[in-house]
């Protein structure tokens, strides 16, 4: 029998980044409170939305754009979540102390305050993705929250590759998993490469929700970045998207900017999980090879 519906609404911000992180702050705020207006209840932002992808050079200055949690950023989204009752996944670059700085998310809840950070667990380091350079890998582990909406995890970027991450946050209860991201093509690679990249991407990601029976919603910027004088940028190919238990997509959004809004039962996760126990057939037994790098022969 199928379990008793509960739909909530979910917002995704897919924006172009500005040169000002002042302006990305602004312009990201305002679309979070016309989300919130539209009727969102939980809302997320790009990765490291307030500022451009500074990671396709090695910088030292650009550490000057890391801030601490609770810093400005969190308190502007704060005070929103507060004032809209809204639950709020904010992407930060964030200064954790001299010389550790992590790629991480604060989730905010309907009072406005904060209920958890998450930090990029996963960190590459790749030609014009160089964020070995500037971020720690995360030591908070893999995380969910019960919000009054339901309960979320919050992964970033790279992370999304990785089934362990998604299996691990999930078996927390997560019903809804979160993907702050930003990811491009090379544009001298596009012609040959941008197809496959890009269904890569989508496939994986798709693959979570069905083999844990949740919700998937993941937000990419937009936009053609140059931020270093090696090579042509990155052309981030957007095309953020919702999908369902099946791995179904339920929203997606093209290479503009744009708010994607979806409503989401989450009484479907509870079916899916009953009528495809994933979870209940896993051999947990046989699995302790999985912590090791490679398992000999």
């Amino acid at each position: 029998m199928p379990k008793k519906s509960k739909v909530i609404t979910v917002g995704l911000i897919q924006a172009k980044a500005h040169k000002e992180p002042a302006k990305n702050l602004s312009l990201t705020l305002a679309k979070a409170e016309k989300a919130a207006k539209d009727g969102a209840q939980i809302i997320c932002t790009q990765e490291l939305f307030s500022t451009e992808y500074f990671c396709q050079s090695e910088d030292h200055s650009k550490f000057d754009l890391a801030e601490p949690i609770p810093g400005p950023t969190t308190k502007a989204f704060q005070n929103l979540a507060q004032r809209y009752k809204i639950v709020l996944i904010v992407s930060i670059f964030e200064k954790r102390g001299s010389g550790v700085y992590h790629n991480s998310a604060a989730i905010i809840n309907t009072d406005g305050a904060i209920l958890g950070i998450y930090r990029k667990m996963h960190i590459p380091d790749d030609p014009l993705y160089y964020e070995k350079f500037y971020f720690t890998p995360g030591d908070l582990g893999f995380r969910s929250w019960k919000t009054p909406f339901g309960k979320i995890g919050v992964l970033i970027c790279w992370d999304q590759w990785y089934p362990e991450a998604a299996r691990l946050t999930a078996m927390q209860g997560a019903e809804i998993l979160f993907y702050p991201t930003a990811i491009g093509w090379h544009p001298s690679e596009k012609a040959k490469y941008g197809k496959s990249q890009h269904n890569s991407w989508e496939t994986i990601q798709r693959s979570h929700a069905i083999a844990n029976g949740c919700y998937v919603a993941t937000v990419n910027r937009v936009g053609h970045e140059e931020t270093t004088d090696n090579g042509d940028g990155i052309e981030f190919w957007g095309q953020s998207f919702i999908s369902d238990t099946s791995g179904e997509l339920l929203r997606k959004a093209d290479l503009d900017e744009t708010t994607l809004l979806c409503d989401l039962d989450l009484g479907k996760v509870d079916t899916a999980r009953t009528h495809w126990p994933f979870l209940r057939d896993r051999r947990i037994d046989a699995y302790s090879d999985i912590t090791k790098r490679l398992v000999d022969e």
